[in-house]
């Protein structure tokens, strides 16, 4: 049984920094593509970072960029999202998924970029974690 679990939100001012992780279980971690997500009230849920199977490549959002890094530790089965700057707008709930690159033998080498780093694309997601940013 496939299970997701993400953890570090909270309520920080504007300005300060958070870091997500995402533990992913049950799977062979290294076959997965991984990504962040998130949604605020009233809005759909957008990638905000997505990276590939080793971490050599990864997709930022242009709202994030420069101010979020994902990374993984594959020997370690987690995902982290550092969140630095943080802005009120930032505030939603953020969601680990993976996007599965192998399947009945044919690698899927598509590498992240707004194409791929959508949320139909990924198909096991976590409970979410709240980040809130006071202005």
């Amino acid at each position: 049984q496939v299970q997701v679990v993400e953890s570090g939100g909270g309520l920080v001012q504007a300005g300060g920094s958070l870091r997500l992780s995402c533990t992913a279980s049950g799977l062979t971690f290294k076959n997965y593509a991984m990504g962040w997500f998130r949604q605020a009230p009233g809005r759909e849920r957008e990638g905000v970072s997505c990276i590939n199977w080793s971490g050599g490549s990864t997709y930022y959002a242009d709202s994030v960029k420069g101010r979020f890094t994902i990374s993984r530790d594959n020997t370690k089965n987690t995902l982290y999202l550092q969140i630095d700057s943080l802005k009120p707008e930032d505030t939603g709930m953020y969601y680990c998924a993976t996007r599965r690159l192998v399947r009945l033998g044919v690698i899927d080498t598509r590498l992240p970029t707004s194409d791929t780093c959508v949320k139909y694309e990924y198909n096991y997601w976590g409970q979410g974690t709240q980040v809130t940013v006071s202005s």
